[in-house]
């Protein structure tokens, strides 16, 4: 489930590239949400509460959840899909956090990825997962952050323990293996050359190598355009082919949207592999005070748009994260 890139230009160039992979449509849509939002944590009992400092745009799932977006500081958050993942009995002594709202919760209350890993290293609060909407399966997935400055961070939960990856190396991440084994083949790929030779097979180990090699490779530049189209050429790269899924790998399967969040400027991309124009939204023309209304960009029914789509948003009721059934 999907393939995630960092890319550092020239004069604080920072662009982050993602691709959605899921074996269904996700029935997504873009929101723009302003500061001073109240939300919760939606986990019953001791739920984690908070106000937004932040606004942002984001992109959801299924209507239920925040899996990718961008803050006004220039903040990006992605939520993928990892098979590994184990999460921690609830422990009610600690607000809760359903695992539907971590992206948003970044993106509400951090500037920098610096500040994220701090506050989350006190553990003041408990991100807690569920089954999926169909029933299927536990909702498995790790977050990436990056900013302005091209820092980044994974933050992923494997027995039971929340590690983070913290270092501006860290400009890619795919699903299975855990991120420590992925630098490990990561670094047996890059003995061998990506010009000599790549992986190219759809798992989520060679998307990693091919998307590592491609955005390390890429030219350094200022220009937003240069800079946007080389990263959606990585992301694309590592897609998977419309119409092709694993069923019992749900983090093989068809690319469903791609998205580059540019942090410099605050532009924010997206396309979808079913109506293939790429439009964006330039958060620093929305309205994102305190009391401005939440704006809602429709695509679930096939909409198309082209170029600047800041005028396109329409007023709307926010989504309401799914909770945890207790």
């Amino acid at each position: 489930m999907c393939t995630r890139v960092v890319y550092s230009g020239t004069n604080g160039m920072v662009a982050t590239g993602r691709s959605m992979d899921w074996k269904t449509d996700m029935h997504s849509n873009l929101w723009v949400f302003p500061r001073g939002m109240e939300r919760n944590g939606e986990t019953g009992e001791n739920s984690l509460k908070w106000v937004s400092k932040y606004g942002s745009v984001v992109t959801s799932a299924f209507e239920i959840a925040s899996t990718d977006g961008m803050n006004e500081k220039g903040l990006v958050a992605n939520l993928l899909w990892l098979p590994e993942a184990k999460y921690p009995a609830r422990d009610k002594s600690k607000p809760g956090l359903a695992i539907t709202a971590w992206v948003q919760y970044i993106l509400d209350n951090f500037a920098t990825v610096d500040e994220a890993v701090a506050f989350i290293d006190e553990d003041t609060f408990q991100v807690v997962s569920d089954m999926m909407p169909d029933g299927s399966r536990l909702a498995t997935l790790h977050l990436s952050a990056s900013d302005a400055t091209g820092d980044c961070a994974i933050f992923e939960y494997t027995d039971g323990k929340l590690t983070v990856y913290h270092s501006k190396e860290y400009k890619v991440m795919t699903n299975s293996p855990t991120y420590n084994k992925q630098l490990a083949l990561n670094e047996y790929w890059k003995s061998i050359g990506g010009l000599s030779f790549l992986p190219g097979t759809n798992r989520p180990s060679d998307r990693f190598a091919r998307a590592s090699f491609y955005v390390n490779a890429l030219p350094e530049t200022d220009d937003v355009r240069i800079a946007v189209t080389s990263v959606f050429s990585v992301v694309r790269n590592a897609s998977v082919p419309y119409g092709i899924s694993t069923p019992e790998n749900p983090e093989i399967s068809t690319t469903q949207w791609r998205t580059v969040s540019e942090s410099k400027d605050l532009m924010y991309f997206f396309e979808s592999s079913l109506t293939p124009n790429t439009f964006w939204v330039n958060l620093r023309e929305m309205d994102l005070s305190e009391g401005a209304p939440v704006l809602k960009l429709s695509i679930s029914n096939g909409e198309t748009y082209h170029g600047n789509t800041s005028k396109e948003f329409k007023p709307a009721q926010p989504f309401k994260f799914m909770g945890v059934r207790e």
